[in-house]
Parts: C-alpha cells; sequence; structure tokens
C-alpha cells in the first residue's frame, strides 16, 4: 500500500465537498458528473500553496490538469476496475485504518487533551478510602473489595465524617491514619487512576465521590479544595539527614551554619557538592530537577520550593521528613501557550495507552464512554429473554476447541437504529475467533466468559456501527475516502493503458522508436579499467602507476600483486559518457591517461581509473535506449489516451463559475 500511495502523491489530487448544491455551483463536469467549486477550490489551494494567487494562467493551467484527472477516473469506472475483489478489499481495509483513527484520534484522543488541558490549569486537594484489590482479582476478590467500599459509603452517607470512616474501612495504610488525605495533585494522573482523576475534578469541593475503581482497587474520593496550577520549578537542595526518635540538635546547627555561609555570598552547589548528604544530587550540585504538584516529594518541600518567588532565592532551612533542607530556585517554567501544551498532552496520553493500564488506561476507559454515547444516539435496544436463552445454554465446551457453533439461531439480540441487527448466529460467528473465549480461564464458569464475550460483541459493533456513519458526521473522512478511492482507480487504469502497454508492447515499441530515430544520442565515451585496493593498501597506487607506464597488462598487474592467501586488488572494465564521472571528467581523454586515486569513506579502499580507449558520438539502439524510449512511448501513449478521452467523454464548463474565482 505504501509503494501504491507513493505514486498517487504524484498522479492524485485530494477534494473536498462541503457545501449544497445551491451555495456550491458546479463548475464544470465530465460525462453530466459535476464537480464543485469547493472540491476545485481545496485541491488548487492544497497542491500550490502560496503560489496559488487565483490568476486566470494559474487557474486555467490548473483547471486543465484537473479535468484530465476527472476524465481518467470516469474512464476507469466504465472500465468497471471499481469491481475488481482485489482493489474492493484493498480500499475496505484502507477505510477501516482510516476509520479507527477517526474514532480514536477525533472520538476519543481529541476530547481527552482538551479534557487533559483543563485539567492541568488546577491542582486538587484529595482524600480518599482504598479498598485493596490484588493485580489478577479473581471474583471472589472483587465482590469482597465492592461490599467493603459500600460499607463505607454507606457510613459516609449516614453522617459519619471521612475521617472516621477512613480509619475504620481504608486499607492504606499511607493515608487511614491522617482522615485519609492524599494532598494536592495536578492532571495527569498516572496510568490506571484516571477514574480517581476525573472523580478528583468532577465532584464539589467538601464533597465526596462514588466508589470508583482503579488500577490498584475501589475507592471513594473527596475534594478538599483546589487551587491554580502552581507549575513547574526547577531546583537544587542541600539535604542534612536526620534519625528517627533521636535528637537532631546536631542537624539543625550544621543546617544553620550552611545557611549562614550562603547569606554572606558561599555557593549554593559547591556547599551542596561537598556538605549535602543526598548522594544523587550532591555530585550534581544539588541538583533535583523541576519539582511540580505531583512530584513524590513531601507537601512541605513542594510548598518552600513553590514559595521562592524568583530564581536563585533560598530558602530558610525546614524540615521533611527525612531531614533539614535549603532549596533553591533555578528556574520556573513558563506557561506553554494552548497548542503546545496540548501536543505535549496528546504524546503523554497516546504513550499511557501502551502501558500496563489495561482497562483502566484513560484510553479505554473514554472508549468505554464513547460506546455508552454511540448506544444513546442509536437508540440501542436489547433483547434480554433471548440473551439470557442464549448464555444458559452454554455449555462447558465453549472455552475449547471442541465447541459446535450454531450458526443458525437468526433470533435477534440487539440492535443499533433501525440499520444494524444482530442475532445469536452472529455472535456465535464473533465467538469463534475471540480472543476473551480462547484465552485461558482457570476455573471460570463458561456461562461468565460468554457473558463477557457478548460484551466485546456489543463493543465491537457499537464500533461498526459508528465507522457506518462517518461519512455523514465528517466531511473530511467522506472526502478522503473518495481520494483514496479514485487514486486507486487511476492507478489501475494508468497501468493498464499506459505503464503496462509501454513495457509489454514490443511492436509498438519498436514502431514508436523508428518515429524517432535520432533522438536517442550517445556523448563520447571513455572505455576504463577501473583498479581498486583493499583498504590499508593506499601505497600501491604508484607501483601500480608505474607498472601501467613499463606497459604490463591488468592481467599482469593483478598476478604480480594478489596472491591466494590475499586479494588486495581487483580491475573491472567500465564504460562512461562525457559528464557522467567528475573525476574522469578531469584528465584529457587519451589512452593511458590515469585519474587521480580517490578514497571511499565507507570502504576505505581506494581506487582510481585508466583510459583504454575511447568511443566517438553516435545513434543509440533502442536496446541501449529502451529505459528512455519506454518512458518517451508512456507520454505518446498518455496523450493519445487523453485525446481518446476527450474525444469520446462529455466535458461541459461553466465560464461564468470560472471567472468568478479569477481574482
Amino acid at each position: 500500500m505504501s509503494f501504491r500511495l507513493s505514486i498517487l502523491t504524484i498522479l492524485f489530487f485530494g477534494i473536498l465537498f462541503t457545501a449544497t448544491a445551491q451555495e456550491d455551483p458546479v463548475l464544470f463536469s465530465v460525462q453530466n458528473k459535476p464537480v464543485h467549486v469547493s472540491e476545485f477550490d481545496y485541491i488548487y489551494k492544497k497542491t500550490n500553496g502560496d503560489k496559488a494567487d487565483y490568476s486566470q494562467n494559474s487557474l486555467d493551467e490548473y483547471l486543465d490538469l484537473y479535468i484530465k484527472f476527472k476524465l481518467k477516473v470516469q474512464r476507469a469506472r466504465d472500465m468497471q476496475l471499481d469491481t475488481i475483489p482485489a482493489l474492493i478489499k484493498e480500499l475496505s481495509g484502507y477505510r477501516r485504518q482510516l476509520a479507527n483513527s477517526y474514532l480514536v484520534d477525533k472520538e476519543v484522543t481529541e476530547k481527552l487533551v482538551e479534557e487533559a488541558y483543563q485539567r492541568t490549569q488546577e491542582e486538587v486537594d484529595i482524600s480518599h478510602i482504598m479498598v485493596k484489590m490484588p493485580n489478577n482479582p479473581q471474583p471472589a476478590d472483587t465482590l469482597r473489595a465492592y461490599k467493603k467500599i459500600m460499607k463505607a459509603k454507606t457510613a459516609l452517607d449516614g453522617g459519619q465524617s471521612f475521617s472516621a470512616v477512613a480509619k475504620e474501612y481504608s486499607e492504606d495504610d499511607n493515608s487511614k491514619n491522617t482522615s485519609g488525605r492524599l494532598g494536592y495533585f495536578s492532571a495527569i494522573f498516572r496510568p490506571g487512576f484516571y477514574e480517581m482523576e476525573s472523580a478528583a475534578y468532577n465532584v464539589k469541593v467538601g464533597k465526596y465521590y462514588r466508589p470508583i475503581r482503579t488500577a490498584t482497587g475501589y475507592h471513594i474520593i473527596k475534594l478538599n479544595n483546589k487551587r491554580p496550577s502552581r507549575g513547574e520549578v526547577e531546583a537544587a537542595h542541600i539535604l542534612i539527614r536526620t534519625e528517627k526518635n533521636q535528637s537532631d540538635k546536631k542537624q539543625m546547627a550544621t543546617i544553620d551554619s550552611i545557611y549562614t555561609v550562603l547569606k554572606n555570598g558561599g555557593n549554593f552547589e559547591k556547599l551542596a557538592g561537598k556538605l549535602s548528604q543526598h548522594q544523587q544530587t550532591a555530585q550534581k550540585g544539588g541538583y533535583i530537577g523541576f519539582v511540580s504538584t505531583n512530584s513524590p516529594v513531601d507537601e512541605s518541600f513542594k510548598d518552600q520550593v513553590f514559595d521562592l518567588k524568583s530564581d536563585k532565592l533560598f530558602s530558610k532551612p525546614f524540615k521533611s521528613s527525612v531531614g533539614w533542607h535549603i532549596v533553591s530556585r533555578i528556574s520556573k517554567k513558563p506557561v506553554e501557550a494552548p497548542e503546545i501544551a496540548k501536543r505535549r498532552l496528546q504524546t503523554k496520553i497516546q504513550n499511557s495507552a501502551k502501558g500496563k493500564a489495561g482497562k483502566f488506561s484513560r484510553q479505554e476507559l473514554a472508549k468505554e464512554a464513547m460506546i455508552v454515547k454511540i448506544k444513546e444516539e442509536a437508540n440501542f435496544k436489547e433483547k434480554g429473554t433471548v440473551k439470557m436463552q442464549m448464555i444458559a445454554n452454554i455449555d462447558s465446551t465453549y472455552t475449547s476447541h471442541r465447541w459446535k457453533k450454531d450458526l443458525t439461531n437468526k433470533n435477534e439480540l440487539f440492535s443499533f437504529g433501525n440499520k444494524m441487527k444482530s442475532t445469536v448466529a452472529d455472535f456465535n460467528e464473533f465467538s469463534k475467533t475471540a480472543s476473551t473465549r480462547l484465552r485461558r480461564h482457570k476455573n471460570a464458569d463458561p456461562k461468565d466468559v460468554a457473558a463477557m464475550v457478548y460484551q466485546d460483541f456489543i463493543n465491537d459493533s457499537a464500533l461498526k456501527y459508528e465507522e457506518a456513519q462517518l461519512e455523514n458526521k465528517y466531511p473530511e473522512f467522506k472526502s478522503l475516502m473518495r481520494e483514496y478511492e479514485e487514486g486507486i482507480l487511476l492507478f489501475e487504469a494508468t497501468k493498464l493503458q499506459v505503464w503496462d502497454k509501454a513495457s509489454t508492447d514490443s511492436t509498438g515499441l519498436v514502431a514508436f522508436h523508428a518515429t524517432v530515430p535520432n533522438k536517442y544520442q550517445w556523448k563520447e565515451r571513455a572505455v576504463v579499467d577501473l583498479y581498486t585496493l583493499r583498504s590499508g593498501n593506499e601505497d600501491k597506487v604508484k607501483e601500480i602507476v608505474t607498472m601501467l607506464g613499463t606497459g604490463k597488462s591488468s592481467e599482469e598487474i593483478l598476478a604480480s600483486l594478489n596472491k591466494e592467501d590475499q586479494q588486495v586488488l581487483s580491475v573491472q572494465e567500465k564504460e562512461y559518457e562525457k559528464g557522467r564521472d567528475k573525476n574522469l571528467d578531469k584528465i584529457n581523454w587519451k589512452k593511458g591517461a590515469v585519474t587521480a586515486a580517490l578514497k571511499n569513506d565507507r570502504t576505505r579502499s581506494t581506487s582510481f581509473m585508466v583510459i583504454k580507449g575511447t568511443k566517438t558520438p553516435g545513434v543509440k539502439t533502442l536496446d541501449e535506449a529502451r529505459g528512455y524510449v519506454i518512458a518517451d512511448y508512456q507520454d505518446f501513449l498518455e496523450k493519445k489516451w487523453l485525446e481518446e478521452l476527450n474525444t469520446n467523454y462529455k466535458v461541459e464548463k461553466n465560464d461564468q463559475v470560472f471567472k468568478s474565482l479569477i481574482k
């Protein structure tokens, strides 16, 4: 497909049609097939770029090109090339690729980027109650966690304080004794915690959000406060560590003495390198990089960094959970323009989709939300009785290759609008290759597996339904599909009418060559011996030139230098036209003339040429000029083809509409 697309970029012009016939007049038609102004205007600007000046000469020239393009496409349709199965399959494959990018990029990624950008403008102070689950929970694990988190919610709904409920129910040892408080965070939360992020940004200050599930378990999120984003600050620090449950008077005295030196003009980097007890940063002058609200350090540490209002300022000594610090601000990252920030967020979101968050990833959860929306807009209806009966009939063979598929049951399971109806037979067909069915399920009930496959089937059907609506929903999607289809047709028609014919029509090629017998000419040519010495043998050039001067042949020179166990020299006879080799053109073309020796940077070999003789200019035979003759014959055939199309196809131009385009 990539080869075909590279050809199409030369042959083919994109199109766009968005206006109605009343607003968008017809510029020309081919066999009564209209081409509207919007289509021509779009491709004219797209192809000409800054040179699209809308002058009469420019428009005339381009209109002629576009009419030729449309003539060829119409001929391809009349040849029924659009019915070739291989081309239909290729177009279908392209459509699926394009549709997937639209569904993911347009419906999911663009919305996620905009959502994330708006969220990054604020930081949220949150608390939570968490009930943990293992990495690969069994149904029993999920049920236990769900029941416990719902008990916590019932307690909150009953009026108990968040702090008390967190102490009783939360399984997060780091926060349960601090009323469940996690502190301030800013979007984007780490992979697997998109639901937590959404809860934090959607709930009102002072309120808690219904139980949500993340990669680690169930949570109830409470929003304590919101504030404008503090951005990112580049910083360095000096650390004097303290020991738990021990007096830190000595450490306090040490950090105070360092602070005094700094106030008297001491160099922060040198002091950090010499005195800081944080080895990872001490060797870099205390440099810790950029600090943000999401940095994994104490809140007190972050507060001290952000309190520094200008570069090169340093804080007073302060204490964290690991010791006493002095921090210095190096720079503050400037606020990014929205378009730059959104590009960065898009990359981050797309990369996070490749991680291990799985079904809890931002993309997957947004995709689920999109499917819910599709179902609502399409008036999705499900036949619950049919579904229950189908699942009830699932037996133990369903998760094995022994399962027998019943493809005759046409009872309807669900429908999207009036256009898509799915039956039990369709579900069984889907089940044949469903990875969920074939995946190993330890001790799983086949009916539960079938229920999961059924949900996958609904989701897949929803996406297919939405794909079918893309032409109506996105005019540019419709244009791209028409673009690619016409490009395929143009490629195939040109291949049949011009390229293949020029290569295989030997009689026509001979006849064409006879009409221009003197067009293909040889310039003066030199017949040379190309001497090539392997790397490390460049000192033998003078020796070879000396032997040539004594009349020795290339065979004798090869025999003299090459040994059975070491081949250092090779000689090839070649032929060059004037102007084809710069090194050869620098010398007089006479027998025995030697070029300068040149070294090949890649192979490290050294080579030079010796002229054996010359050939005078003359006419090339058909075989000698075959490549050039075929290229010219292709041009000849294309001109004949266009003449035939202009004769046999009706082209109507609206001069008045054309004149209205001239500026």
